[in-house]
């Protein structure tokens, strides 16, 4: 974290820097693929040209780098993370890698004896699918791992939290505590069991500490480290915070902000607390904006969160939780369109993604204009209402990721029957929808290489299942590199700036040992950056890389 600190207040003046002798890659502003072996960078930080072997390169640039025939693309954009959410993650508990509930518990026992001062273990990453459980988790199986001090667990989704007994006693919960609307309180035994859903999750986030200004600010630095160690330059950071937003004009202050950060409020307070009426300037040299609003519709799959049209297949008496009813969610659509942010609309279940499209189809005859209207995730949609997608051009901002993760528990919670319209990529694309792809970190890693490999071949890193899960389902290379540049990019407005290398643009790229258009899936998963560029400075090189420039 010190020494990203201290490059980035040495970051030099802009000079003309040629990159040279590379198997580079674009794609142009119509998504057509662009090969060059040189890429000119201005003293603006923008692409000056892209030379091909037969053009004359500059005599004298300022600086000279010699790809020695590696190849350069343009930087990966995550279209959907969540930037602290990854920080925090690589400061607490990350239950993420655990296998199962005996494997957690020994986690937090030990992560509870190495931090002895710390009044709450708080931490996140737990899955009650992946450890094979068959039921959530309970208080009781926290107070077997720490019975003394309050521990307070978030799910990998982010859609439901694991209290202890301690955690529970010091928010004041009890058999009579009321889940708030579009919560759930998990009971057994006529009392809370430790687990709480979607707005419930409030109850005891209201008791935990609150993180200070400088946690805030490590956890950024720690951020940044692993995006631009992940070949990510720009991120859109769904739901971001007043406390999210001034750690990063801190950072920006002091030149230490990296990546891009294309930011979009979390619901409307937050919204307009951070840039008052509407969408803020591009700020640090383009570095931050505000553009737009994250509204959450549903909950997630993996917690039963997620609000679908027809019962769960694995509880037939849930249908999950919609979280907004139709004339909140409309309010808070006029109240941000109104003001010029972008809205984007968290849906997963198919009967979310349903009343987010009716929603949109009912505001847009009275808000004219370009809108861009997003819905995050669209991972289980009728196959009725794909065609909307593209007649209402909503983008459909998706996360290739979460398919080879999901998959079981996908098949288990809808059955054989719908999953026609589940994680449909080439559906969607044969309809004319525009695809942004992003990672949906700390919920998945946000390495983009595994993503892409997904996003062609519909298979886990185990190679399961054998020619791909609904095969029929899968997107091409040039469609995937697509989904996390250039549509990244226009998913955000900021296509007139990011997410390609054409000349003008901002000189965002990433050098890798072997080409993703023409590398196995197994091999694209695989794949590292040997070098991060930002605006034509580059922040990351891979140690033991050969050294070949600043």
């Amino acid at each position: 974290m010190l020494v990203l600190a201290a490059f980035l207040l040495a970051a030099p003046a802009h000079a003309d820097t040629l990159v040279d002798n590379v198997n580079g890659i674009t794609l142009d502003k119509d998504g057509k693929v662009v090969r060059f072996t040189g890429l000119l960078v201005g003293t603006d930080g923008k692409v000056k040209q892209l030379l091909d072997r037969k053009d004359k390169r500059p005599e004298r640039p300022d600086f000279k780098e010699d790809g020695k025939g590696r190849t350069l693309i343009p930087g990966l954009i995550d279209a959907h993370g969540h930037v602290m959410g990854l920080g925090f993650s690589l400061m607490l508990l990350d239950l993420s890698d655990t296998t199962s509930l005996a494997e957690a518990q020994a986690a937090i026992r030990k992560y509870a004896a190495d931090n002895p001062e710390m009044p709450w273990i708080i931490g996140s990453g737990w899955n009650q699918e992946k450890w094979g459980l068959g039921r959530f988790p309970t208080a009781a199986d926290l107070d077997a791992a720490v019975p003394d001090r309050p521990v307070w667990l978030e799910r990998v989704d982010g859609h439901a939290g694991w209290a202890n007994t301690a955690a529970m006693n010091a928010a004041k919960i009890s058999a009579t505590t009321k889940a708030p609307e579009g919560g759930r309180i998990e009971m057994a035994g006529g009392k809370p069991s430790g687990i709480f859903v979607d707005a419930a999750v409030a109850l005891v986030d209201a008791a935990k500490p609150k993180p200070l200004a400088r946690d805030l600010d490590r956890a950024f630095l720690l951020a940044q480290q692993k995006l631009l160690s992940q070949g990510i330059t720009g991120i859109a950071d769904m739901g971001t915070t007043i406390q999210d937003w001034q750690a990063y004009r801190r950072a920006g202050d002091k030149k230490q902000l990296a990546i891009r950060i294309l930011s979009y409020g979390r619901d409307v307070d937050n919204m307009a607390l951070i840039a008052g009426g509407e969408p803020t300037p591009w700020l640090y040299d383009d570095k931050l904006r505000m553009v737009g609003v994250k509204l959450y519709l549903d909950g997630a799959l993996g917690s039963r969160g997620a609000w679908l049209k027809a019962p769960y297949s694995d509880a037939p008496g849930q249908k999950g939780l919609p979280l907004l009813t139709p004339a909140q969610l409309r309010n808070k659509m006029v109240r941000a369109s109104m003001d010029k942010f972008q809205v984007a609309i968290h849906a997963i279940g198919d009967a979310a993604n349903a009343e987010a499209l009716d929603a949109i189809a009912d505001l847009s005859r009275d808000l004219p204009g370009e809108r861009r209207w997003r819905i995050e995730h669209a991972q289980i949609v009728d196959p009725a209402d794909i065609a909307r997608f593209a007649e209402m051009k909503v983008i459909a901002s998706m996360q290739p990721i979460h398919q080879p993760s999901d998959r079981l528990m996908a098949e288990a919670r809808l059955g054989p029957d719908r999953l026609k319209g589940a994680y449909a990529w080439r559906s969607m694309e044969k309809a004319g929808v525009r695809l942004a792809f992003g990672s949906d970190v700390p919920v998945e890693s946000s390495n983009p290489f595994p993503g892409i490999a997904a996003a062609i071949s519909r298979t886990g890193a185990d190679g399961q299942p054998v020619g791909g899960w609904h095969p029929e389902e899968t997107v091409s290379r040039e469609t995937a590199l697509d989904g996390f540049t250039r549509t990244a990019a226009f998913a955000a407005f900021a296509e007139d700036r990011l997410g390609t290398l054409m000349p003008g643009m901002r000189a965002d790229f990433v050098i890798l040992a072997d080409d993703p258009l023409l590398a196995s899936p197994d091999d694209i998963r695989k794949m590292t950056p040997l070098e991060t560029w930002i605006g034509g400075y580059r922040y990351y090189k891979k140690q033991g890389a050969a050294d070949a420039g600043r």
